[in-house]
Parts: structure tokens; sequence; C-alpha cells
């Protein structure tokens, strides 16, 4: 009897492999959590609240790439297309369909995966544990740039990831999972084609270990490249004719150097090169191998295009942080099972993750610390202030003129004005003017100046906001281009000042000015084109 008590009393303690299942899913909950109360609680991220100001016009019936002047290929409207859709006949905010809808993907996307893995299940973790490692990596690691294209390409990857992992190590998976993976893999793709490096590196790397590089799951993902390509040249060739040579033409402005870039990415680079130093050392050690190996593969895949991009902004390293996490999690597992480490091996392997983790735990903090403490001000934000201004002036149309596209968006997502501009913020016109510094003159096929006065003009803006803060003068630039402009803007009077930014309010039209009509533009592609002998009219529209 006594035997039978002491019997019962051990299996009621949980085990270790039982509590560090618990304590993941904690970790698991307390991401989901704070994604929610974060990212609705806070204004929305200015890419993505751009993005869906650009879905919502393109529902309305406004032409992508014409009447709206995006850079990026059409997949992430197309995506956002249906929870924007919802929104609208619920008559809730779009962030309130988008942001459950990406943590449903980020979910499904850890759950897929930990099924995948089940075969082998890395160094013997759970599925519960590995379901909450990925999840919250997925969920933890974006901080306020959750949702970003790069996070929805990476989680889009994953299944891709692990069905290249499992082949090397004699791993069957079923032929209906090689298609969706190698087809999700494709999407991910059409959202960031540069991604397509990190793919070809993987499967090269591949290929030297004897994968044929001709199988379900490349031809899968190479079949969904081709369907969108073709889908983009039949609807939305504008992408290929004008969006695409803009961008060549006129991003590099916001290009930094590769030392800047060095400096902005030292935590995943110390990251990977870990992941990749101990994958090379324990190799032959550890039965599952090319798990941190294709992670690892794929992480400076992704760092080769972060540094092709040039730009020192956060989400475009998004994949190569979250693979690199992945992996280093990996080898916490393998110095904790030591499975093919003497102590002093795993001593000396759990400092290096140690230090690799550390660093981008830090990153990954400092950007969620100051979401939280934006989530829990009492004091408004600039964006809210703007958007106080637009309601007590009752302004019906609004623009800024500043590089930073935070204030333009989710200004006009929340106040419902009319953005008076076919572009997202002024980036083109500074991207013109720097053009202009290199090449001594105005890039004549692409005359920013001048379709940034015909929408100014044609909107006849209520409330204009001036960022002094960036150094470029964009008014008098544009008063001195263009002599309907310097007419118009001196209609206007500041009304206030704050954080850098001054604001201005139209005065009534004067009847000199009475053929300016404020009508919203319909705007028609006939602009040269990049390599065009034809100088064609200054005052095109793009």
């Amino acid at each position: 009897m006594e035997g039978q008590t002491i019997d019962v009393a051990r299996r009621l303690i949980p085990t270790r492999k039982q509590l560090w299942s618990c304590l993941a899913l904690l970790l698991l909950l307390a991401a989901l959590g704070l994604v929610f109360v974060t990212t609705l609680r806070c204004p929305l991220k200015d890419d993505t609240a751009w993005l869906l100001y650009v879905t919502q016009q393109w529902l309305a019936g406004r032409h992508l790439y014409v009447d709206l002047i995006e850079v990026n290929p059409p997949m992430i409207v197309w995506l956002l297309a249906p929870p924007t859709a919802l929104a609208a006949a619920l008559g809730i905010s779009a962030k309130f369909t988008v942001i459950p809808l990406f943590a449903f993907c980020m979910m499904a996307c850890a759950g897929w995966c930990t099924h995948l893995l089940r075969s082998c299940r890395p160094l013997g973790a759970t599925p519960l544990q590995l379901f909450a490692a990925i999840g919250t990596v997925l969920l933890a690691i974006p901080g306020p740039e959750f949702g970003q294209r790069e996070h929805l390409l990476v989680a889009a990857a994953l299944p891709y990831l692990c069905i290249f992992a499992l082949n090397p190590d004699g791993a069957r998976t079923q032929p209906l999972a090689e298609t969706i993976a190698g087809v999700l893999a494709g999407l991910g793709c059409a959202l960031k084609p540069q991604f397509l490096i990190a793919f070809a590196l993987l499967e090269l790397v591949g290929a030297l270990n004897g994968q044929r590089p001709l199988r379900r799951l490349t031809l899968s993902a190479a079949t969904t490249v081709a369907a969108y390509t073709a889908a983009i040249l039949w609807f939305e060739p504008a992408y290929v004719t004008d969006a695409v040579p803009l961008g060549i033409a006129l991003y590099g402005a916001s290009d930094v150097s590769w030392l800047e870039l060095v400096r902005e990415s030292r935590a995943v680079l110390l990251g990977d090169a870990v992941a990749v130093a101990l994958w090379w050392i324990y190799r032959r050690k550890v039965t599952d191998s090319s798990v941190p190996m294709t992670l690892a593969v794929f992480a400076a895949g992704s760092i080769v295009v972060w540094f092709l991009e040039g730009k020192a902004w956060f989400y475009h390293r998004l994949p190569a942080s979250i693979v690199t996490t992945l992996a280093l999690l990996y080898w916490v597992s393998a110095v904790l099972s030591r499975p093919a480490m003497r102590l002093r091996e795993a001593s000396v392997a759990g400092a290096a993750v140690l230090i690799g983790l550390l660093g981008l735990a830090v990153a990954a903090f400092s950007r969620w610390h100051g979401q939280v403490e934006i989530a829990l001000a009492a004091h408004p934000l600039t964006e809210e202030r703007i958007e106080e201004l637009i309601r007590r002036e009752r302004a019906r149309s609004y623009v800024a003129f500043s590089e930073w596209l935070g204030l333009g968006f989710p200004v006009v997502n929340d106040t419902g004005v009319i953005w008076s501009s076919r572009f997202d913020s002024m980036w083109a016109l500074q991207g013109e003017i720097w053009r202009r510094r290199i090449d001594g003159h105005v890039p004549r096929e692409w005359p920013v100046h001048s379709w940034v006065v015909e929408d100014f003009l044609a909107g006849c803006p209520d409330l204009a906001v001036v960022d002094d803060r960036e150094g470029i003068d964009y008014v008098r630039t544009l008063s001195v281009f263009d002599h309907r402009f310097k007419a118009a803007w001196s209609n206007y009077r500041q009304i206030a000042a704050f954080d850098g930014l001054r604001v201005f309010r139209r005065r009534p039209m004067p009847s000199s000015m009475a053929a300016m009509r404020c009508v919203r533009p319909r705007y028609v592609s006939n602009t040269p084109k990049l390599g065009s002998s034809g100088h064609g009219d200054r005052s095109a529209g793009f």
C-alpha cells in the first residue's frame, strides 16, 4: 500500500521535460499577449498602414502603380485585400482583422513545422517544446515590425527549410506537404523577390551535398514564382514598366555604407557565425545536423540580401534574425542534452551560444521596450497630435512634406482624411534631389517635382505638415521649381509647431486661383522609360 502511494506521488510530480514544456508554453502565451496588446494599442506601423491604405484605395477602384506609387510588387496588396474588405464590411479598423491574421499565420507555421519535424524531433525535443520555441521566436523577434513583408516571408519559408533539412537525413515527407511548402516559399519570394538569393544559396549547398536540384519542392516553388510573374505582367504591368525603374533610379538616396550595415547587424552576424561554427565542429557528431546547417545557410543568404539592399532598416534583417535565433536555440538544446559533447565542450559551446543569443535578445528587447512604452504612454505621440489637429481643424485633405512615412500613415488611416499625394512620403523627391547632386541635373525620366506639385495643386490640402528635421527644405525647393506651387503656398499660414514639425492651414483660395480646382486627379502612365531617347512632358503623370 505504501509503495502504491509513493508511485502515485511520483506520477503527480512533473518531470523535468514536462517542466520545460510548461515553461515554453508560458513564454509562447506571453509573446502572443505582448503582440496583441502592443500592436492593437499603438499606432499601426507606418509601412503596414500605408499598404492597408493602398489596398483600400485599390479595392475602391484606383490603379496600383498609376494612381498610387508603390515600389513593392503587388502580392502584399493582394494578400491584404480579404482582411481589408472584411474590416470595411464590419465597420472596424483594418488592424483588428490584419493583426490577428498575421498572428494566426505565425502559429500555423509553427504548428506545421512541428508536424514536419516529428520524425526527427531535433535532439529529442517534445512537440510542445518545438512548437512553443518556433512560435515564440516568430512572435517575439519582430517587435514593432510585426507583419512586415520580411516577417511574412520567413514564416512562409520555414516549412520549406524543414523539408530541405529532412531530406539529407533520409526522412520522407508526403508529396502534398512538399508541394504546399514549395508554393508557400514561392509566395514568400513573391513578397520580396530578392530573397530568391537566399533560397538559391541553400539549394547550392544542397546540390554540393548530393540533393537533386529538380524535385517536387523546388519545382512547385519555381512554378509559383513563374505564375506570379505572369500574373504581374497580365494584371499589373505598370509595376515592371514604371515602379521598378523608378525604384532603381531614386531609391538609393536612403542607402548607407557597408560599415554602417555591419554595425547595425553585428548581433545577427555574430549569431550566425556561432551557428555555422558549431555546425562545422559537430556536424558528424549529431544525427540531425542538417537542421542547424539549413538554418545557418539560409540566415547567411538573408544577410547577403540585407547587404545588397543597403538600407539600415531593422525589418530588412528580420529573416536573418529569426532563422539565426532558431539555429542558436537548436544548439541550446544540444548543449543541455550533450548527445555528442563532453562537459568541457558543452561549456565552451554553451558560452558561445549564450553570447550569440544575448545579442539578438538585447536587440529584440530594446525594440519591444519602446513599443511597450508607447502602448502605456499617457502623453500623445507625434502622429496622435497631428490627428488631433486634423480633427480640430476639420481638415478634409492633408499632406506631409517629409521622408518620414509615419507623418502620413497611420494618420490618414485613423482620421479618414484625403491624402493629397500619389506617394506615401517625400522619399521620391528626396531621391530626385539626390540624383541631381550625383548627375548634376534633374532626371527627366522621373519628374518627381512636377508630380508633387500637380498633386498639391489638384488636392489643395487643408492641412500641410513641414518636417524641419531632415535638412531638406521641400517647400523652398518646390517653390523655386514651380511658380504655381509658390503662389499656392502663399495661401497657407502656420497654426502649430512641435517635435520639429510646422503645421500649416490653408486660407480660403482667392479668385485669382479659382481655376485650380481641388479635384482628385486620375494619373495616366505616359512617362518615358529609363533609357528612352524621348524627353517627354515634364509634367506627365506616372
